[in-house]
C-alpha cells in the first residue's frame, strides 16, 4: 500500500496521545428511511463499535458527533456530542462539534458508514499532515471527511465557513491548505443505499446497539 502526496512538506510524528477520534454520526440516511448508521450491525458488532475498537492503538480518545439518543452512546462508553448550531450545515455543523469538544491537538474524523479501512490510513495522513492537516484520496476520489485536523485550525476555520456561508468541507481544506494523500489500491466504501447494506452483511441494530438477527 503507498500514499503519494501532492506538494512535499516536512514529516512528523504523532502519537496516540496526539490524537482523538471523531466519528461523524449526525447524517439522515435519507436513502435507507433515516436509519441511523451509527447503529448498522455488521458481523455482531455496530458501526460506531467497530471504529473504535479499529483505531484503539491509533488515538486516545473517541468522540462522536450524533444529534441523536446520547444515551445509546452512553450505554457503550461513548461521548456523543450534538451540532452546536441550529441550522442544518450539513458535515460542517459536525466537524465544528468535534473540533469544539476535542482536547487533542489533533482530530482524526471519519464518517460512520464507511465500510472499509486500511492499515495506512493514520501512518500516511500524520506524515504529511503539516501545520494544518491532510485529507484521504482513495481510488474513488477525494474523502474530505476521511481526515487528520489541527484542531486549533480547523475551530477558526469553521467558524469563518459558518459565519461566511460556506458550507463546502473541501473549500475549508483549500482554506487550510490541508495535503490530499492519495492511498494506492484504498477503497473506503459507504454504507448509502439498500445495495450497499446488502452487500456488507449490515441490519439496522435494536434500541441496545445489538444484532437482531443474532
Amino acid at each position: 500500500m503507498t500514499a503519494t502526496r501532492r506538494r512535499k512538506i516536512p514529516s512528523m510524528t504523532l502519537q496516540p496521545s496526539d490524537i482523538t477520534l471523531g466519528i461523524l454520526a449526525g447524517g439522515r440516511a435519507s436513502r435507507l428511511g433515516g436509519i441511523d448508521k451509527a447503529w448498522l450491525m455488521r458481523d455482531g458488532m455496530p458501526q460506531v463499535e467497530r471504529w473504535r475498537k479499529r483505531f484503539a492503538t491509533d488515538v486516545s480518545n473517541v468522540i462522536v458527533s450524533a444529534n441523536r439518543e446520547p444515551e445509546r452512546y452512553e450505554r457503550i462508553g461513548l461521548r456523543a456530542v450534538r451540532d452546536r448550531v441550529t441550522v442544518d450545515l450539513g458535515p460542517l455543523a459536525g466537524l465544528d462539534a468535534l473540533a469544539a469538544a476535542c482536547q487533542t491537538p489533533w482530530l482524526l474524523t471519519l464518517p460512520v458508514d464507511l465500510i472499509g479501512v486500511k492499515d495506512c490510513l493514520v501512518p500516511s495522513l500524520s506524515a504529511a499532515a503539516g501545520s494544518h492537516g491532510a485529507y484521504a484520496v482513495d481510488d474513488d476520489g477525494p474523502q474530505p471527511l476521511v481526515a487528520l485536523w489541527s484542531v486549533a485550525s480547523l475551530r477558526e476555520a469553521t467558524a469563518h465557513a459558518i459565519d461566511a456561508g460556506d458550507l463546502a468541507v473541501h473549500s475549508l481544506q483549500r482554506r487550510l491548505r490541508m495535503v490530499a494523500v492519495r492511498l494506492d489500491g484504498v477503497r473506503f466504501g459507504n454504507l448509502n443505499t439498500p445495495q450497499d447494506l446488502a452487500a456488507a452483511g449490515a441490519v439496522p441494530g435494536d434500541s441496545d446497539g445489538r444484532d437482531p438477527t443474532a
